[in-house]
């Protein structure tokens, strides 16, 4: 919403000339799109007090990506949450400083389906569990730096083998949505059997190595929320993410964002999403709660 209001206003009042294009990757208007980045940016930081990921509004502006913070410093001139400070005052400078934010094109690979559960439950307060997790942090550097690096290379091994999915994909269309078409159909544990040709085999261990990844990043996930005392992966989210991981066709599952009670999803292959939002609408209710 913040987004749409700021880039709204900015075009209304001919400061920025934003393209209908959907695709930010082929727009001509990238300059644009990164003034409202850093005006829309900042005015969700002064209304929420703090600096968060942002990653919200960077999608909001770009659309689907591999987004990397800027430095809280960049807006520091702002001094978020204090009223007292006048915006004017400082926009120059905000628009002027050096945004070390970093965004690559991103997407799933082909005929996969992104799902998203909501609970229901009122969800987690973002703040205090990362609050909890800083704390955390200050109390244990070592151990925490640990885990933060070992879950950033989760993070990367994901992203490495959906690129390489996605690069299979076109290099090997037929091949690639016969091993969709054969894994949506069947548990996890059966999508190897199909390995019947050499390049099916390499787009079998492709989808295995993204499901490995993202057991990882849950598995790193749970050590932060225990380690700091709050549920990022809350035990009722992962009663239903283990049946879910479980299922026919089903990719891999987690909670996004900081975690908690707000949300699950789960990335599907094929036709076969149907079975996940079954299980969801049945255990939901009971294991969330």
């Amino acid at each position: 919403m913040t987004t749409a209001v700021v880039a709204a206003l900015l075009h209304y009042l001919d400061v920025v000339k934003l393209s209908s294009s959907k695709d930010h990757w082929e727009r001509k208007d990238v300059a644009d799109l990164d003034m409202v980045h850093k005006i829309a940016q900042t005015a969700h930081c002064i209304a929420q007090g703090k600096v968060g990921s942002g990653f919200d509004v960077s999608s909001a502006v770009y659309g689907s990506q591999r987004y990397v913070r800027f430095s809280p410093e960049v807006i520091s001139s702002t001094k978020v949450g204090d009223i007292a400070v006048p915006l004017p005052d400082s926009i120059t400078e905000i628009i002027k400083g050096n945004w070390d934010h970093d965004t690559a094109e991103f997407s799933l690979p082909p005929l996969m389906t992104l799902l998203l559960g909501e609970p229901g439950t009122g969800g987690s307060s973002t703040p205090s569990m990362v609050g909890a997790v800083k704390k955390w942090q200050k109390s244990d550097p070592q151990k925490s730096l640990d885990t933060w690096r070992r879950l950033s290379e989760a993070n990367s091994a994901l992203e490495m083998q959906l690129n390489l999915l996605s690069k299979l994909a076109k290099e090997q269309w037929n091949a690639y949505k016969s091993v969709i078409d054969s894994c949506s159909m069947l548990r996890s544990d059966k999508w190897i059997e199909q390995a019947s040709e050499p390049n099916k085999e390499a787009i079998i261990k492709a989808l295995l190595g993204a499901k490995e990844a993202m057991l990882g990043i849950r598995y790193r996930m749970s050590q932060m929320g225990e380690a700091a005392g709050v549920p990022i992966e809350p035990e009722s989210q992962t009663q239903l993410l283990d049946a879910t991981v479980n299922l026919e066709g089903v990719l891999l599952a987690g909670v996004p964002g900081a975690g908690g009670f707000d949300a699950v999803f789960a990335v599907t292959l094929g036709d076969s999403s149907s079975n996940v939002t079954k299980i969801w609408s049945s255990l939901m209710s009971c294991l969330v709660g």
